[in-house]
């Protein structure tokens, strides 16, 4: 019917399958691209996921001749719209984010004109592109796989674009890409380990204002809570010596000193500007005893955490003033750094400057009259070190209670919590604790950042999560300078000794609004186990694979005897690379002289047909042997008979079931019937040369 049918005396048209491609290649392509868009997903907005959803379904049923791919108008129409829901979605905002969802935008209206084979192929390299684009967000072990399977399903559908009928051509794709990688991994490997790896001169933000899980700049009574929510890697810590008790494990980020109503707030700091080079990569050489390495995830975030009483060892974070670590640039990716405990306490002055005095004696003109009589009363009978612990027998001894579903707290809600609810969490009761010391006279400052950290597989190095965010306070004390006092441990200790799982395990809230992580189910054994290994496998995949940068190339190199530099390592890759270059081509020319001493048959068919030409018998297209037999018995009537023999012989050997089966009888009698032709073709031209 060629697409057409009649109903009721009117011709309206059916689509017609699309075939220009083959179904097959055109289904691994997609398959593919739906590879590539999956670690995007949580950056890329919904509308454009479900935009790139349509348009490749919508290119798969044309395949099959369900729908017809738009004409130019109406693809012109869809570009726009998609363009214009793009440009209203930016903002005016442009980074690396923004850029990587405009090409993922317009690799998905590329679907919409993909026809040909030269199509086929400008979305092939651009998806091969794309797998590049996702390492910039994503460089877990197992997204490395993702991207991989994506790249092997382009070069499958590569092949079956080329031999799309071939049979066994599936098999045949995928024993020829475990070919290429077993010979090039051992290349790609030494260049890995020896190429000459340089920081570039410049950097690109990647951040685009999206919100990342982690600890912000500032704190309001339910922030943190919120983030106990979330089991989300926050960092991992690996130990030179002996690790520290779990109580002890207080991960210093942030100090929070101006109160804005309920909102605190970091003050000191600001106008920061994002510098152009990469800062150096940290974490170098053997752990001292006193030190650990920290393996940061992506915070978007300048501040860096570490224990009390620490120092910076590598060079890519500096100490600034409040004990506090900051990087030379924003977190936007994994980031390695190094510090080293000291044996020394307090390392603070012994006096507090009046200027940071009244810093952190601000508060509100009102509210929270209450607090504020307590605080009044303390100062008027005790001395500062016995309002500390008359503060911390009040949460002991009364029931105060740690919670993740703390109650509406909305006005004068420090006064509600200490003396009304008496229900909240860390940073309720940090808060209230800073309000009621500065009420009294006394220095004090909201500390934030993570407290515990639990093992890791074989207890080698701590994860710490986005459930052990915490708040704190440090209070100044003439004569001991900054000393720490947390509420929580009074209140629920259970929550500083064994963790957040351990302190609300009565109210059942861990992470009861986050039921597909596994650490929600660690009480069962197998489950824990298999998210440990796991996470074991990708931290040693960020050190030793992501992490491989100068300082630790270096490092390695330096073990290695003749002390390797720059330009040794230069002068090594290239000769890496030169005699991979020469291995490849001997392989490929033993491969051949291996296959035409494989195919004999094809030599000696090929003598003939040279024998053939000069007969004036020259072979046509597709022409069997049979055929030229005929017309070469008919050109030369003395080697009709050998000719057809010898036809019968090819045939019988490419055509049979079993070609293998007396392979040597025929060769010896292909070549026999080869050389008795030459004779009577020389025969039968000196018989003619001779008449009169």
């Amino acid at each position: 019917m060629r697409g057409l049918k009649e109903r009721s005396g009117a011709v309206s048209e059916v689509p017609s399958p699309t075939s220009g491609l083959p179904s097959r290649a055109v289904l691994w392509l997609i398959g593919s691209f739906a590879l590539l868009l999956t670690p995007q997903l949580d950056r890329l907005p919904i509308w454009l996921i479900a935009a790139c959803a349509v348009l490749a379904v919508w290119r798969c049923l044309a395949q099959y001749g369900r729908v017809r791919l738009p004409g130019r108008w109406l693809r012109a129409g869809i570009m726009l719209v998609l363009i214009s829901v793009y440009v209203a979605t930016v903002r005016g905002r442009f980074s690396v984010d923004t850029a990587a969802s405009f090409f993922v935008l317009a690799v998905g209206l590329k679907w919409l004109e993909t026809r040909s084979s030269r199509d086929f192929y400008v979305l092939f390299f651009i998806l091969v592109y794309l797998s590049t684009v996702n390492f910039l967000f994503h460089q877990e072990i197992h997204w490395t796989l993702v991207n991989l399977a994506a790249i092997a399903a382009l070069l499958v559908g590569l092949q079956v674009l080329n031999a799309p009928d071939f049979p066994g051509a599936m098999k045949a794709s995928w024993r020829r890409l475990g070919l290429l990688l077993a010979k090039t991994l051992p290349i790609v490997v030494l260049l890995f380990v020896f190429f000459p790896r340089m920081s570039p001169l410049w950097s690109v933000p990647l951040v685009s204002g999206e919100a990342r899980s982690g600890i912000s700049d500032t704190m309001r009574p339910g922030d943190i809570s919120s983030l106990a929510q979330s089991s989300e890697r926050a960092f991992r810590v690996t130990f030179g010596g002996e690790m520290p008790a779990y109580r002890d494990r207080y991960w210093r980020g942030l100090v929070l000193d101006y109160l804005d109503g309920e909102t605190w707030r970091q003050v000191a700091g600001g106008g920061y500007q994002r510098p152009g080079r990469v800062a150096l990569d940290g974490g170098v050489g053997d752990l001292g005893p006193r030190q650990y390495d920290v393996l940061l995830e992506p915070t978007d975030k300048r501040w860096a955490f570490a224990l009390e009483n620490s120092r910076a060892v590598s060079a890519n974070v500096v100490e600034e003033s409040e004990d506090l670590f900051r990087f030379k640039r924003p977190a936007d990716t994994s980031v390695r750094y190094r510090l080293e405990r000291e044996a020394t306490e307090n390392r603070g002055a012994t006096s507090l400057p009046p200027a940071e005095a009244r810093r952190y004696l601000q508060l509100p003109a009102t509210g929270n009259p209450r607090a504020r009589d307590l605080a009044d009363n303390l100062r008027r009978r005790l001395t500062d070190s016995e309002v500390l612990q008359a503060l911390l027998t009040r949460f002991r001894e009364q029931p105060y209670f740690y919670t993740l579903r703390p109650p509406q707290m909305p006005d004068n809600g420090i006064d509600t919590l200490l003396f009304d609810a008496k229900r909240g969490f860390c940073a309720h009761y940090a808060g209230a604790t800073v309000f009621v010391l500065r009420a009294a006279g006394i220095p004090a400052r909201v500390v934030v950042g993570y407290q515990g950290g639990d093992r890791g597989a074989g207890g080698d190095y701590l994860i710490v999560r986005q459930y052990d965010a915490h708040a704190w306070v440090e209070a100044w004390i003439e004569g001991r300078g900054w000393v720490r006092v947390d509420p929580t441990a009074a209140i629920a200790p259970d929550r500083i000794e064994s963790g957040l799982r351990e302190a609300v395990a009565e109210e059942g809230s861990f992470l009861e609004d986050d039921w597909t992580s596994p650490q929600r189910y660690n009480d069962i054994p197998i489950i824990q186990w298999a998210s440990l290994q796991l996470d074991r496998i990708n931290y040693q995949w960020q050190r030793w694979v992501v992490g491989y940068q100068g300082q630790s190339q270096m490092d390695l190199m330096s073990r290695l005897p003749g002390g390797f530099g720059l330009k040794e390592l230069g002068y090594l890759s290239a000769g890496i690379v030169g005699a991979g270059l020469l291995v490849a081509s001997l392989m490929s020319a033993w491969q051949v002289r291996r296959g035409e001493r494989r195919d004999a048959f094809r030599r000696i068919v090929d003598t003939w047909h040279l024998l053939c030409f000069r007969a004036g018998v020259p072979v046509r297209t597709g022409e069997t042997p049979t055929a030229l037999a005929e017309r070469l018995g008919r050109a030369e009537p003395a080697v009709a008979e050998s000719a057809r023999l010898f036809a019968r012989t090819v045939n019988s050997h490419y055509y049979s079931d079993n070609p293998t089966e007396g392979r040597d009888d025929q060769l010896q009698r292909l070549r026999r019937l080869l050389a008795t032709m030459k004779k009577q073709m020389r025969r039968s031209h000196s018989t003619a040369g001779k008449r009169p």
